[in-house]
């Protein structure tokens, strides 16, 4: 069960990534993130309330606000980079982020097998080898290895976070809720400021229109960025964290094969390799 909580994980937020990149090159990164993440707000508004979440409510919701906090800034920086470059390129290095929670597993007494030692050491090296880094180029390219580098810490705090924000399937949608409604206040105010300092929050072309059609495809990237959160978080819960976090970690595969698949983008044949090995490590870590 974890390892298919752990690869639903995967999928959702691959395909997350790969919408919110699809739509920070038309509308700005910041709007993306303020505006997906409000439409999640209202669904889990209603989740909440229909389970009775708010008797839930204890100590453990500061690791919910934390995600909150740091959520996004590493969303934010992500949807920059895969602005900035390839789709195949930037999400596999935002994986290395995978390091926060397989470090805190590891340090909490964790000690995965022989055989799932293994798979991490694959996967984690596949995920890597998927975006056939390139570090050299123009400052362009420099910069969006950065700022995918700054999102991935991000992400892997978060997915230490919310993996200790509740023990139970009602209060993980109340911790969910809180999470956002701390990403929406968060990156909201971020937004004012940037507006304030002359930045457009709406599209140059199109306006509140370009917004209005789009959203849609705002409300599949937020609500899958939080499905993806609460699979991640109870897959954390039913086995060791070390192999969830692995597992969840291989979304970067998926995010490379839409473009590859929708957009046309070409994969250079470590890339191929790389996604090779990181099926050979969910394998190793499945059945180890």
């Amino acid at each position: 069960m974890t390892a298919l909580l752990a690869l639903a994980t995967s999928a959702l937020w691959g395909f997350a990534d790969f919408g919110g990149g699809l739509l920070t090159r038309r509308i700005p990164a910041l709007t993306v993130v303020v505006v997906s993440q409000t439409l999640a707000v209202v669904v889990l508004g209603a989740l909440v309330l229909a389970t009775g979440g708010p008797r839930e409510v204890d100590g453990a919701l500061w690791y919910a606000v934390a995600a909150g906090v740091v959520g996004p800034v590493a969303m934010l920086a992500f949807y920059r980079a895969l602005a900035l470059g390839p789709m195949g390129v930037v999400s596999p290095l935002g994986s290395v982020g995978v390091a926060v929670p397989v470090g805190i597993g590891l340090l909490l007494g964790e000690r995965p097998g022989l055989l799932q030692c293994a798979g991490i050491g694959v996967a984690v090296a596949g995920v890597l080898l998927a975006g056939g880094p390139q570090l050299r180029g123009a400052p362009v390219q420099r910069q969006a290895i950065g700022l995918t580098l700054l999102a991935a810490v991000g992400f892997g705090a978060v997915m230490a976070l919310i993996a200790e924000a509740s023990s139970t399937l009602t209060g993980l949608f109340l911790a969910l809720f809180v999470q956002r409604v701390t990403n929406v206040a968060t990156g909201g105010a971020a937004l004012w400021l940037t507006v304030r300092r002359g930045a457009p929050a709406l599209p140059e072309d199109g306006g509140w229109t370009a917004v209005r059609g789009s959203l849609g495809a705002l409300a599949f990237v937020g609500l899958a960025d939080v499905a993806a959160n609460g699979t991640y978080a109870l897959a954390a819960q039913r086995g060791p964290v070390t192999v969830a976090a692995v597992l969840a970690s291989l979304y970067p595969v998926v995010t490379a094969l839409a473009a590859r698949g929708i957009l046309g983008e070409r994969l250079k044949w470590v890339q191929t390799a790389g996604a090779g090995l990181a099926l050979l490590g969910t394998v190793l870590l499945a059945t180890g």
